[in-house]
């Protein structure tokens, strides 16, 4: 059940026509009262005999008793209350009943022989309610409703278990500030899919993420179409910005402006500035030849680097501080907006919906202590300046690794906020995690497809060669992975990883030692990617003949050297 309090209004009249209208697109039905401050309140909606006219002179009473230097110039209070979309059908009585709590709760009528205000409640739809009252009491006073958006929040959590209703999860004030019904409406009418204000904030993000200065953020800002204002202070230095849509217009046509910090508390300048501050005491920091930028290679490069830096994340955010572990999730975000701006478009909208959701969970009241996470913003870097990946070959193959390392290390920042009681940041990361793997059932397909036909055609002696390793290895996830669809592809990584010179039992061994699998829909495509990205094994493996890569062929694609042999310098992630 959601409240939403409203700004306060000026004019009575005008809420209830719309309320009693038939709404902006006819969505109103069956308009009328389910409960008022006296219970017997005209009701414009059932009543032929009663007008909006009469109700609002009724509620207006208090504040038309005033003399009229003393009338608030905003005197009404509007909050709807709606219930969630799984919820049954409330009765009449039940939402009366629930409209009486809530102006109890805010401070509006708070009951118990203490004065209140004048108050209606008018259902005009089967979800929700809206409450609409005049702050004036009926002594002349004002009522006491200090944060009654939270009172009304606290409220509707006891309300939903008592009535057995969906229980939201309670917020804590780091959320994105909602698009108003205005905001939607306005989106409707124009055939956008989200708000400006939710593309805005989805654009602002996707600029901001690996960005190392104000330059290069500003830069892409106004490369992706943004029209921009910065505030600038009397000395010259920068204050904040605003950005807007060049086609989203008020009634003037001027462009509508948001200010960072109104699309989301983590993108006001101040705040993002914090990256970049801390990530460059970082670099100071660092032994000189540690500090310089490697340029991206390829898109293919980028997401091999993209998935070694989530595999190490997750470990941080499993064991690390929490300071330190809110800025991984903070930046994993950023990854999520940088590989859906560069992905390819069979992949886009699933990556894309992962980062919108994710959003959310990359915020809560523990404070990010940036620079630590520098890799993870580094390969959002790299990802968003080596450009758009191809969905097929080494880019595509090796989009589906970086997807499913970042699918466990969402499902760290699941299980990070659980531990916390971060209950919205933890529903949203799920959310993200789902996505997540639909975008990976896209993007793996083609390349596990490959891998699979590869290992039903291995020779005998060398899959029962492979199944000993496997069974040597991992003698509790032996059998079940040999039952898996996915084996066959990890038996042709198996002997991929041999002809390069690596013991396929002491990958496995080492791949499964770094982390759990019971997150896992197939542990075997989990065990392919880790291994291929292991032993830097090429991702995608459609132009090899037999077992073995056309002679350096896969090696010059990807960019590297042959794979040293597994022991002291098998290299690891």
């Amino acid at each position: 059940m959601i409240p939403s309090v409203h700004k306060a209004g000026s004019r009575t009249i005008g809420l209830l026509a719309y309320l009693y209208g038939p709404g902006k697109h006819e969505e109103h039905t069956d308009p009328h009262l389910v409960a008022s401050f006296d219970g017997m309140s005209p009701d414009p909606g059932r009543d032929p005999k009663a007008t909006l006219k009469d109700l609002q002179q009724l509620l207006d009473q208090p504040v038309q008793a005033l003399p009229e230097h003393a009338r608030p110039a905003k005197h009404v209070w509007h909050t709807s209350v709606r219930a969630t979309a799984d919820d049954r059908i409330l009765t009449d009585e039940e939402w009366g009943d629930i409209a009486r709590r809530i102006v109890a709760a805010t401070g509006i009528d708070p009951g118990d022989g203490q004065t209140g205000c004048r108050w209606a409640a008018v259902r005009h739809a089967e979800d929700h309610i809206h409450i609409v009252a005049t702050l004036v009491c009926e002594d002349g006073s004002r009522p006491d409703d200090f944060r009654s958006g939270k009172r009304a929040q606290a409220e509707c959590r006891l309300i939903e278990k008592e009535l057995g209703l969906h229980q939201v999860a309670p917020g804590d004030g780091t959320a994105a500030q909602r698009p108003t019904s205005a905001e939607r409406h306005k989106a409707e009418r124009q055939g956008r899919e989200r708000t400006a204000r939710e593309e805005l904030r989805e654009t602002v993000r996707r600029a901001v993420a690996g960005a190392t200065s104000e330059e290069e953020f500003f830069d892409r800002l106004a490369a992706a179409g943004l029209l921009i204002r910065k505030r600038v202070a009397p000395s010259g230095g920068l204050l904040g910005y605003k950005v807007a849509l060049s086609d989203d217009r008020n009634a003037q046509d001027e462009p509508v402006f948001y200010p960072g910090a109104r699309l989301a508390p983590d993108l006001s300048l101040p705040r993002i500035r914090e990256r970049w501050s801390a990530e460059s005491h970082d670099q100071d920091a660092a032994p000189a030849d540690a500090k310089v930028r490697t340029a991206p290679s390829g898109p293919s490069a980028a997401r091999r680097r993209t998935a070694s830096a989530a595999w190490q994340a997750v470990h941080v955010i499993e064991r690390g501080g929490d300071a330190v572990a809110a800025a991984h999730i903070a930046s994993a975000g950023e990854v999520l907006d940088a590989l859906a701006k560069t992905s390819a478009a069979h992949t886009r909208r699933e990556l894309r919906d992962a980062a919108f959701a994710f959003e959310r969970a990359s915020r809560s009241h523990v404070r990010a202590e940036r620079g630590h996470d520098r890799a993870l913003r580094q390969a959002a870097h790299d990802l968003v300046q080596s450009g758009p990946a191809l969905g097929r070959g080494e880019d595509g193959a090796t989009t589906a690794m970086a997807i499913d390392m970042l699918f466990f290390l969402i499902t760290a920042a699941v299980h990070w906020h659980a531990k916390k009681g971060h209950a919205q940041q933890a529903a949203a990361a799920r959310r993200a995690a789902a996505h997540l793997r639909a975008a990976y059932q896209l993007a793996a397909a083609q390349p596990l497809g490959a891998l699979y036909r590869r290992g039903r055609r291995l020779g005998r002696p060398l899959l029962q060669r492979q199944t000993r390793a496997l069974r040597e290895a991992l003698p509790e996830l032996a059998e079940q992975i040999l039952a898996e669809p996915g084996w066959y592809a990890l038996a042709a990584t198996l002997a991929d990883a041999e002809a390069a010179g690596h013991d396929p039992a002491a990958l496995l061994t080492d791949a499964v030692g770094r982390r759990e699998l019971d997150t896992a829909e197939s542990v075997s495509d989990v065990l392919v990617w880790r291994l291929r990205r292991t032993a830097d094994l090429p991702a995608d493996t459609s132009d090899m003949v037999g077992n073995a890569p056309r002679a350096g062929q896969a090696a010059r694609r990807a960019g590297r050297q042959a794979p040293q042999r597994s022991g002291s310098r098998n290299r690891r992630a």
